[in-house]
């Protein structure tokens, strides 16, 4: 388990090398580069160059994608352009809205994608199976910002059970929890179908199983075999795709929480461009990839932990 953990930490690091000299090179396509974009067409040259040097735009690119992966392991994301407060405190205030709403999603997608595959396989062909088939093809197929302007339209507009926009900060819990639901709902749609397809496929392939036969010809009941046994084998591989499923839920949690006026990444990332502030740009983006691996880290060494087979291929390979 020691050697999977080092790998996981391994493959992280390279990950995150790569993201930083993505955000590099894209600095570099800006038209002029980003000093001169950022003062305007009337800065000094002198000025320009300072900035240049103060954002270290000087550098060479293997340099730069150094200097901010060791500032930024002491917590030093780099200086905002316009205001020159330190990034860090900025991003920080912005990471628990995301994964309010990242996390939130999850639960929702889990609490209902669970119980919806496992009714499908109950009775495979059924009324309920081809039900949740249709429903589990609309919800993965609908993209999550049209979602999002709808509940947005109907409910918030249209019908006003909701707030329009905003986070509900400073307005106590309930309120924050009223500003989460639609957000919540926008974000988790697809996975809701995804997670009971996968559920359903899963379950099947394990009642399918020999032990599972003989559990029936002991004379349990349906509903012992199907909770009590195949269902705790059955959702190992559905934990294999959480890792992907949270970090895409938190690269939509980005995009949603722009278009109901969240105070999360995503907000300040969109306001960041507008202002052309790349400094902040980076260190938003940065601290989204780190999220997202992070998540898939843990995501898989807890897959690793309840199914040891993954561990002993991991091993078996290591070893030749």
């Amino acid at each position: 388990m020691f050697r999977y953990m080092l790998w996981q930490i391994a493959s992280l690091i390279a990950v995150l090398v790569g993201a930083v000299a993505v955000l590099v090179m894209l600095t570099d396509l800006i038209p002029g580069d980003a000093a001169s974009v950022l003062l305007g067409s009337r800065a000094t040259p002198d000025a320009v160059s300072a900035l240049r040097h103060s954002m270290g735009l000087d550098l060479p690119a293997y340099q730069r994608v150094a200097r901010f992966l060791w500032n930024a392991a002491q917590g030093n994301l780099g200086t905002d352009a316009i205001s020159g407060h330190p990034v860090t405190g900025t991003v920080l205030r912005a990471v628990p809205n995301t994964l309010m709403l990242a996390f939130g999603a999850i639960v929702v997608s889990i609490g209902l994608g669970l119980p919806l595959g496992v009714h499908a396989a109950e009775k495979p062909g059924g009324v309920v199976d081809r039900c949740t088939a249709f429903i589990a093809v609309g919800l993965i197929s609908t993209p999550s910002f049209v979602i999002a302007i709808l509940l947005l339209l109907v409910f918030s507009v249209r019908l006003g059970w909701t707030p329009v926009l905003g986070g509900g900060e400073g307005e106590g819990f309930l309120s924050r929890l009223h500003h989460l639901i639609l957000p919540v709902v926008a974000v988790s749609f697809g996975w809701i179908g995804y997670i009971a397809r996968q559920v359903r496929a899963s379950l099947l392939d394990v009642l399918g199983q020999a032990y599972i036969r003989t559990a029936r010809a002991y004379g349990l009941s349906n509903r012992t075999v199907l909770y009590k046994y195949a269902l705790k084998v059955a959702i190992i591989p559905v934990v294999s795709i959480l890792g992907v499923g949270i970090g895409d839920l938190i690269g939509k949690s980005v995009f949603v929480e722009t278009i109901f006026g969240r105070p999360g990444l995503g907000a300040l990332i969109n306001s960041a461009l507008r202002d052309r502030n790349y400094p902040v740009v980076q260190a938003g983006v940065f601290v989204v990839v780190v999220l997202f691996v992070v998540t898939n880290a843990v995501v898989d060494l807890i897959y690793a932990w309840l199914d040891p087979r993954i561990r002993e291929r991991f091993f078996r390979h290591g070893d030749q």
